[in-house]
């Protein structure tokens, strides 16, 4: 009796070591999730998993603030990150890119209703086109006067920096967009998303070297470090996460560790 009750405490003591290392090790991982939307609109396309409804939207940033989620701007993420500080639990981030319509006509309203920081990426040369699916500059500047909105480059044209050949021109892409929305907002632009998620080391100087304090890709993958603040990733939010629940673990800060862990092991 005595040899079994020992087994047990030896089995148990084994068991809760392996949980603590397992929790150690997931602490290690955890990264400050920034979450990306594309599009929110009504009715959205049961095809178009980057699309979500108002209404999915609405509920995911009730849940953000009931369950008191640290939601902060991009550019107080990447200052602490740079100054090696203690970033809060439960810390979250806001994104968007493009800068569609819906960013005005659906986000904005939510995010205000809720008190919640956003960034929103825009293509400087689409800004108010004719089509009227994209922001216009009086909205933008409505946006960023709330003081809940930072509106940052998403380059001058939607095409991928890495795909042009000329340095001149993706300097061009990199300082001018910066230069155009701090002229015509009137407030400093201090982050940049690379078009597509795509970047090189030269690509990334050139984006320190125009003055941005933070740039974002997408999931730039497990090579590159986490505390970056130059090659932040983030996390697309796509349709699935209607479900709270899928939102819930994929807020928690150890969803893209997994994936990246699950992508390397699966490209081995």
């Amino acid at each position: 009796m005595f040899k079994i009750r020992k087994l047990i405490i030896i089995v148990s003591l084994i068991f809760l070591a392996g949980v603590l290392l397992l929790a150690n090790s997931i602490r290690q991982h955890y990264i400050v999730p920034i979450i990306m939307y594309h599009y929110v609109h009504p009715n959205p396309d049961s095809k178009d998993r980057l699309t979500v409804s108002p209404v999915t939207f609405e509920r995911q940033m009730r849940f953000l603030k009931e369950k008191r989620y640290n939601v902060i701007p991009l550019e107080e993420l990447a200052t602490l990150i740079k100054d090696k500080k203690k970033i809060p639990p439960k810390t979250i981030v806001i994104t968007t890119d493009d800068g569609h319509k819906d960013n005005y006509d659906y986000i904005f309203p939510i995010l205000r209703k809720y008190n919640l920081p956003a960034t929103m990426f825009v293509i400087i040369d689409e800004i108010g086109r004719p089509q009227n699916d994209r922001l216009s500059w009086d909205e933008i500047k409505e946006m960023q006067d709330s003081g809940i909105i930072s509106i940052g480059s998403h380059s001058l044209g939607p095409e991928p920096l890495i795909n042009i050949k000329s340095e001149e021109e993706i300097k061009r892409q990199v300082f001018e967009s910066k230069r155009i929305l701090e002229e015509k907002s009137g407030k400093e632009v201090s982050a940049f998303s690379y078009p597509e998620g795509f970047f090189n080391a030269k690509i990334k100087k050139m984006v320190m070297d125009a003055g941005y304090k933070a740039s974002v890709a997408t999931s730039p993958g497990i090579n590159f470090p986490d505390n970056d603040p130059f090659a932040l990733k983030r996390l697309r939010i796509s349709s699935n996460a209607g479900n709270l629940f899928i939102f819930y673990i994929e807020a928690s800060g150890y969803y893209l560790p997994v994936r990246e862990f699950q992508r390397r092991n699966r490209d081995r």
